[in-house]
């Protein structure tokens, strides 16, 4: 017994290995069909009750694709100009960034040309020059996106009725109200955390403009855009505004400290105090997992999966809590205090 379940254990080990090295190797598809398919707990209540209200399948997709679509191509087209201004923006602060990072760095340890021979202006426009290229190829490749989305949402109203017809009455129910509680807590998960990424976006803005910080609505956009990412999400869009200002103002060093306190202000005023008031325990995940989840799915997918760490592990919790093989895993996936009142 003892030897079988290990074996069973370094099959279970041996199985992740090979799931995360599949979808490592075909992120290109995968990722576009994982996007595709939370977006359809987004979008396929809409068409199930237009579907409802006998409004043509057809129609509704395309109104709600052609609003998707404009939302994306707005968002690449904004970020593509801000990120060509800044690239062209960007030799102005070259002597800046030299002189502070001589200020910063000892001359016993490197050469007095050092910091000349690396050419930071040209490397910089470089990079600056390649990101922008990347925003127009996800905008390219959101065609598949797309695809996989349309066909997710033709068959949306129709999944109940399949449901009902394969299983039983008891399973089909339990599936469907799982279904539900996936599109539910998305769904709110979503909406919430967008109007807590505008309203972060739009305080950094006003303060960046404030203390007239170049690009501030940039830095806003970034802000807004990386919030999405839990927890190291609003510092990493927090160095950039800094840095530059301590670059544009250099050698007053005031309208960094000032930007760096700003921020540091709203990200503890919203992300200590509002977010945990509006948000609540809507996805009843634990802290722990949501950090697990984001570095895995941010190491095996990058920015983008990254993003969408925590819905995807909601879903995981939500589906391990209505398998009875699976329940234990997903009360451990959660915080937990909805159990306290039981055992006190």
């Amino acid at each position: 017994m003892k030897n079988v379940n290990i074996i069973v254990a370094c099959v279970f080990i041996l199985t992740l290995v090979a799931v995360g090295m599949v979808l490592k190797a075909a992120q290109s598809v995968i990722l576009p069909f994982v996007i595709a398919w939370l977006l359809s707990y987004v979008f396929g209540p809409i068409v199930r009750f237009m579907a409802r209200k006998k409004i043509p399948i057809f129609f509704t997709i395309v109104a709600v694709l052609a609003l998707f679509l404009g939302v994306c191509a707005l968002g690449a087209i904004f970020m593509n100009t801000r990120v060509v201004a800044f690239a062209s923006a960007y030799p102005k602060y070259y002597d800046q960034l030299i002189a502070l990072t001589k200020s910063f760095t000892s001359s016993d340890l490197f050469p007095p040309d050092f910091w000349d021979s690396i050419n930071w202006g040209e490397r910089m426009g470089k990079y600056l020059l390649s990101l922008s290229g990347s925003l127009v190829t996800f905008l390219s490749n959101l065609v598949l996106v797309i695809v996989f989305l349309v066909f997710m949402l033709l068959g949306s109203p129709y999944v109940e009725y399949k449901i009902k017809k394969a299983f039983s009455v008891d399973s089909g129910s339990r599936i469907l109200s799982v279904l539900k509680a996936i599109s539910t807590q998305i769904g709110s998960y979503l909406t919430l955390q967008t109007l807590i990424s505008v309203s972060t976006g739009v305080c950094v803005w006003l303060a960046l403009s404030y203390l007239r910080v170049d690009f501030a609505m940039t830095w806003g956009v970034l802000a807004f855009a990386l919030n999405f990412i839990p927890t190291i999400g609003s510092i990493i869009a927090s160095v950039p505004p800094i840095l530059l200002a301590l670059v544009q103002y250099y050698p007053n060093t005031f309208p960094a400290i000032g930007a760096a306190v700003s921020l540091l202000l709203i990200q503890m005023l919203i992300g200590n105090v509002i977010t945990p008031k509006v948000m609540g325990d809507s996805l009843d995940v634990s802290p722990v997992v949501i950090l697990i989840s984001l570095f895995f799915w941010g190491w095996l997918w990058g920015v983008i999966g990254a993003l969408l760490s925590v819905p995807i592990v909601a879903i995981i919790k939500i589906i391990c809590e209505n398998v009875d093989s699976l329940n234990t895993v997903g009360v451990m996936m959660g915080t937990g205090k909805q159990y306290k009142k039981e055992f006190e």
